[in-house]
């Protein structure tokens, strides 16, 4: 009987890597939809605008002053700011962009994201982004808390999948901090900015 339920074991076992394997390279729902290249290059615009106004109302002296940004302009900012942006969308994107380098992120080494999609709801900021694991490209997805200290944004995870598969919190979140520290030039706002969070879905950024 023991060898019975050994071997039972071993299978269950083997089953469910394979469905975790399963899980893990299955492209997830898409978090947002793709914006054609003129909403980009609109929705880029925008975004610069309402950091301008930021600007303006912080030399005319009026402290607290906020604009609320869609996720629509949040995304075209960061292919902006990626060189991700679409050929038609602007002839200044450098030949070749489409990834964006990160030191070591999932894995060892250097490796890269692409296709970032980004989405709001309630007071949750949605990121979802393709990266190289083990060789194999993989969809992480990332639901959390956006916000700011001392300069620069934060983000508090509240899910984390890879694939399709749901992954606790309390396993990654320690080396996603210890990541997000290395990049944390990145994350740095904007000198006119002094806060920032999510809110009716939309990031409100009040000036300082």
């Amino acid at each position: 009987m023991k060898i019975r339920i050994d071997r039972i074991i071993s299978i269950a076992t083997l089953t469910a890597s394979l469905a975790a394997l399963v899980l893990v390279l299955k492209r997830p729902a898409p978090v947002a939809e793709p914006q054609p290249a003129p909403a980009i290059a609109a929705n880029a615009q925008s975004f610069q605008n309402k950091i301008e106004h930021l600007e303006q109302a912080r030399a005319q002296g009026q402290s607290g002053a906020e604009v609320r940004l869609n996720a629509q302009e949040i995304a075209a900012a960061i292919a902006q700011a990626s060189g991700d942006l679409p050929a038609s969308a602007t002839s200044s994107a450098p030949a070749g962009a489409g990834a964006t380098p990160l030191s070591g992120d999932l894995g060892a080494g250097e490796a890269t994201v692409k296709d970032y999609q980004v989405n709001f709801e309630g007071d949750l900021a949605k990121g979802q982004f393709l990266t190289r694991i083990a060789g194999k490209d993989v969809w992480v997805t990332m639901e959390g808390h956006l916000g700011s200290k001392d300069g620069y944004a934060t983000f508090e995870p509240t899910k984390i999948k890879i694939g399709d598969l749901e992954v606790p919190v309390s396993l990654v979140n320690d080396q996603l901090q210890k990541r997000l520290s290395e990049q944390r030039d990145r994350l740095k706002l904007p000198d006119n900015v002094g806060g920032m969070k999510v809110e009716n879905s939309e990031v409100v950024l009040t000036n300082k």
